[in-house]
């Protein structure tokens, strides 16, 4: 039997007497879908913030756990080889038998991966500000670093070895080319806002940015083809299929706009929220489904015909987004910042962190089963009302440097204790309280 949190369920939506189509769920990450990918095969790969990249082939996924921090981006191109980066800072490369090898390294959150399959070239974005372009020799690989933008660097497209496009938090897209010595950029476009996702193609560029622009201009010339921005913003997503010229669009209000290319025109408009962003768009291998992630763990698939037809599908109802008037203060700082990484509950679970149940007593590192970095196993803290106040009073980066957990403050000292208050009920067993 298939356990419920790795079960991909599929519905049943009927649209006329006679027509059947699928909407399909992939459940069983710990935390909200943060990248998409889809092989040509049909496989489906999802990243996501509990540090983990799934592999759907069929109901069963394959876990692929070897990230120190939340997966943001993946790429199935070249499959079954599988290229995710993330909050570590790193590329791995992912081979069929669940093995990963660090393929490079940014000084910043990996943004954005491109692939060359035929060459296995290899071009990552990152927060740094860097693109940097990889590739096999022998038995490692050789990275060349591109420096020019002043910000993020948030999407990459390769277009041959020698030839790229990268976008950036600084609101311009650069055209970079190499020649026998070393790569050279010019600028293609000034935004003016800073641009998250790019699609380039042998005659176009399409890039949505942070303002709500949504724009689509001619690859040699710059010159606009058609703006297609509505009162929405950011831009977060994009995705694109060549054979049947659909092009997607996803934001933070939680609509995934359709774009046909051949007419230049909006064909759906599809609310996909109740709540929350879209972050990750992907389409099956025949454009006849759009895949899509948000705030929730699960990843969702529409048929595209069909759009139109649905109701909001991905809730967007988080814990941490409860109405603050229904929690005491102690459970408000719990559900904002431990939540998305920390159960309550005892057993295991796909969350970024480990479960805090029993919390009250135990040594840091000795949850079973959960990888902790290397500075908590056998350390010597004890969690109790002193060492927990530390953590949020000096941050995790002081209290526990080099440890996976992320960036976490809470000045007020009576917010600290309401905290603590709150977490020496909440981490009991029923049968304890």
């Amino acid at each position: 039997m298939i356990p419920l949190r790795g079960l991909a369920v599929i519905l049943t939506f009927v649209a006329g007497p006679a027509l059947a189509q699928e909407f399909t769920t992939l459940k069983g990450h710990g935390g909200p879908i943060m990248g998409l990918s889809v092989a040509p095969g049909g496989q489906v790969a999802t990243a996501s913030f509990d540090n983990s990249v799934g592999v759907w082939d069929g109901l069963a996924p394959t876990w692929l756990d070897g990230h120190d921090a939340a997966v943001v981006v993946v790429n199935f191109d070249n499959a079954p080889l599988l290229y995710s980066g993330g909050d570590d800072f790193r590329v791995l490369e992912w081979h069929p038998d669940g093995s990963a090898k660090e393929i490079t390294r940014h000084l910043g959150k990996v943004s954005d991966i491109d692939i060359l399959p035929a060459e296995t070239v290899i071009a990552s974005a990152g927060w740094d500000g860097f693109i940097q372009v990889t590739w096999p020799h022998m038995d490692h690989h050789i990275t060349e670093t591109l420096r020019g933008h002043q910000s993020n660097v948030t999407s990459v497209e390769l277009i041959s070895d020698t030839q790229l496009y990268s976008a950036s938090s600084d609101g311009t897209i650069r055209h970079w080319q190499r020649d026998d010595t070393q790569w050279q950029s010019r600028v293609v476009v000034k935004h003016g806002f800073g641009i998250n996702e790019m699609i380039v193609t042998d005659d176009w560029i399409a890039y949505g940015a942070v303002d709500g622009g949504t724009r689509v201009i001619d690859r040699e010339s710059g010159q606009q083809i058609k703006d297609f921005t509505l009162d929405r913003r950011p831009i977060l997503a994009m995705a694109w299929h060549g054979a049947t010229g659909q092009l997607a669009a996803g934001d933070g209000q939680g609509y995934i706009m359709m774009i046909d290319t051949t007419s230049w025109r909006i064909t759906r408009d599809f609310r996909a929220t109740r709540r929350g962003p879209v972050w990750a768009l992907a389409f099956s291998p025949d454009g006849k489904t759009i895949y899509a992630g948000g705030l929730d763990d699960v990843a969702y698939a529409w048929p595209v015909a069909y759009l139109d037809e649905f109701d909001p599908a991905i809730d967007g109802n988080r814990s941490f987004l409860r109405d603050a008037a229904t929690m005491s203060n102690g459970e408000r700082q719990f559900m904002r910042k431990c939540s998305i990484c920390h159960a309550l509950t005892p057993g295991p679970s796909r969350k970024a962190g480990p479960t805090l149940h029993r919390v009250f007593g135990r040594a840091a590192g000795t949850v079973p089963g959960y990888p902790y970095s290397p500075i908590l196993v056998g350390s010597d803290i004890i969690w109790n009302e002193t060492s927990i106040d530390a953590l949020f009073d000096e941050g995790p980066d002081h209290f526990i440097p080099g440890s996976k957990m992320p960036m976490q403050v809470i000045r007020e000292a009576g917010d600290r204790a309401d905290l603590i208050t709150f977490l020496k009920t909440a981490t009991k067993q029923e049968a304890d309280q």
